[in-house]
């Protein structure tokens, strides 16, 4: 077994603290942020930044669905770091300035990968499926913080 990374950014025309406030509110802005294959999604507990912790479902691919059980933490206030109950899979959404009033988000997943030839093949080809799911997500949020 080996640990999985896919990681994708994004620059935005809004500020760090807006661009910030729209991640971490998964009550409203999370959901219109989701591609199609995201589905099921239900915030359980909380609903803004730390504390929240929110499900759904993800088909990573025609054949895989992951069920998904996510607890928020906020350990900068740049932030956002989601971990599954139900896998060893972490994402990270950080936000950081590059320049006046722009922003640049990025969201790397990590967890830890099959063994063997099966291994072998997440690594290689489903960070690339994960990146175009979250490449997804960040558009969206462009259109959310202009």
């Amino acid at each position: 077994m080996g640990q999985v990374q896919a990681t994708t950014e994004r620059v935005y025309d809004a500020t760090p603290e807006r661009v910030y406030e729209a991640l971490a509110d998964y009550q409203v802005t999370r959901p219109k942020l989701l591609p199609a294959q995201y589905s099921e999604y239900e915030v359980r507990a909380g609903g803004t930044g730390a504390g929240t912790q929110v499900h759904w479902k993800l088909q990573a691919t025609e054949k895989r669905v992951r069920d998904c059980l996510f607890t928020v933490s906020a350990p900068t206030p740049d932030r956002l770091v989601e971990k599954d109950a139900n896998s060893s899979m972490v994402i990270t959404w950080t936000v950081s300035a590059v320049g006046e009033g722009r922003s640049k988000v990025t969201v790397s997943a990590t967890w830890q990968g099959a063994g063997g030839i099966g291994g072998f093949f997440e690594r290689t080809f489903a960070p690339k499926g994960l990146n175009r799911i979250h490449d997804q997500v960040l558009a969206n949020l462009a259109a959310e913080v202009r």
